[in-house]
């Protein structure tokens, strides 16, 4: 593993722990140049994964970039980081088993309006308006109508 402080290869594992749903592993590391201690994460990955843009380009999935658009529809939302890690995982796995090397956007897009769905519906909707391109007042009425048809009736204040 390169040190991000000197770049150096020549770096020792000085702690490996599983996180606690053990689906990756914290590792602290030091570098035997600098002595710069930095942490570093593995998780399995069972395919390499190409995504198709809806330009028709092609890029290497990120999930990353994955975990940083649920975060941001997620921003100062009651959801704990946890569920939000174990959220992205899920998704990922999904897209892993599905048995196919590569996978649309779209794909991807509608696999975490799902999940935010059942996760926090602020975040659905706000996820769901970039997402979707929402230009108009009545975009976000059509999906907060959706949302609030599938709650139970509220009860009617006269």
């Amino acid at each position: 593993m390169r040190c991000p402080n000197c770049g150096s290869l020549d770096t020792q594992v000085k702690d490996s722990r599983p996180t606690e749903d053990s689906s990756v592993i914290r590792r602290r590391r030091v570098c035997l140049a600098c002595n710069f201690r930095f942490t570093t994460f593995e998780r399995v990955q069972l395919r390499e994964l190409t995504v198709i843009k809806r330009n028709g380009r092609r890029v290497p999935f990120d999930r990353d970039k994955l975990l940083r658009s649920v975060q941001i529809a997620l921003r100062k939302r009651p959801v704990e980081p946890e569920r939000i890690d174990q959220t992205v995982s899920k998704i990922v796995r999904e897209l892993e088993t599905q048995g196919e090397s590569e996978t649309s956007s779209e794909t991807i897009g509608e696999m975490v309006m799902e999940a935010l769905r059942a996760l926090d519906g602020v975040a659905y909707v706000r996820f769901a308006s970039v997402y979707r391109n929402f230009r108009e007042a009545k975009d976000f009425e059509a999906v907060l109508d959706e949302l609030a048809g599938e709650e139970e009736p509220a009860v009617v204040r006269k």
